[in-house]
């Protein structure tokens, strides 16, 4: 990038706000978050991205700073951070056919650079993350922001019947949805999990798991097949499909 351009940059970044207000600040941040991503990395979402769901125009500025920063990372323990930090921003795009499409080159190059992180992703924890970033690259809805339960193994859901909050766990032996508040004596009783066969697997579904398969991943893909299945109410019996349910608590 040229001085001229690196100068235009930073001034557009002077004139916008940030949630902290004017933002000529970010320039210096983004050159320590540069240096160091992981140390840095709650101060800058503080700034660009407050809670994880709140952003502002020098939010959307900063992209194009963060997929330079993120070409230059020479492994996946600084470049996930950095991914990290501009899929939270993108993920708050109201639609794909606004900033992400005003800001498509520095997006594809984040996407790029994500795709092919997925395939060095050190841990389940890592891969799963990283899944999540792909995904708010290209303007997904809710799953780009709740795949976390298949590295934790837990959701939560509602019943779409009486509302019962749920507890779904995607365990390796076993998986099944039980009342998330249940406090009286004795066991809960717990409804399992049927995972989805794969010729049932379709949009979201269907591309997760073939994904996590290709890239060696097997327990991620078995969770998938679960999360996407179907299970019932332990209380009033309604049956659902976990994935909806697990949206819906989410707003979705």
């Amino acid at each position: 990038m040229t001085g001229g351009h690196q100068e235009g940059m930073a001034a557009a970044r002077s004139a916008l706000t940030g949630a902290a207000g004017p933002a000529g600040h970010l320039s210096a941040l983004l050159d320590r978050f540069a240096a160091e991503p992981a140390r840095h990395w709650p101060e800058l979402m503080d700034h660009l991205c407050p809670q994880l769901d709140t952003v502002h125009p020098a939010s959307w500025a900063a992209l194009p700073r963060l997929a330079e920063i993120a070409a230059a990372c020479d492994g996946t323990d600084r470049l996930t951070p950095v991914l990290s930090a501009a899929a939270a921003i993108a993920s708050c795009a109201p639609d794909t056919d606004g900033p992400l499409q005003e800001l498509a080159g520095p997006v594809g190059e984040l996407h790029r650079l994500t795709d092919g992180a997925l395939r060095r992703a050190a841990d389940r924890e890592e891969y799963v993350l990283l899944l999540q970033c792909l995904l708010s690259f290209e303007g997904a809805v809710c799953w780009d922001r709740a795949l976390d339960g298949l590295h934790t193994g837990e959701f939560e859901a509602c019943c779409p019947w009486c509302g019962l909050l749920l507890e779904v766990e995607l365990g390796t032996e076993r998986s099944h949805c039980v009342d998330a508040e249940y406090s009286l004596p004795g066991e809960p009783v717990r409804a399992p999990i049927r995972p989805a066969a794969l010729g049932q697997l379709d949009g979201v579904g269907a591309r997760l798991f073939r994904r996590a398969t290709a890239d060696g991943w097997p327990a991620v893909a078995r969770a998938v097949r679960r999360l996407f299945g179907e299970s019932a109410c332990p209380d009033c019996g309604t049956g659902f499909v976990v994935a909806v349910r697990v949206a819906a608590a989410r707003g979705f």
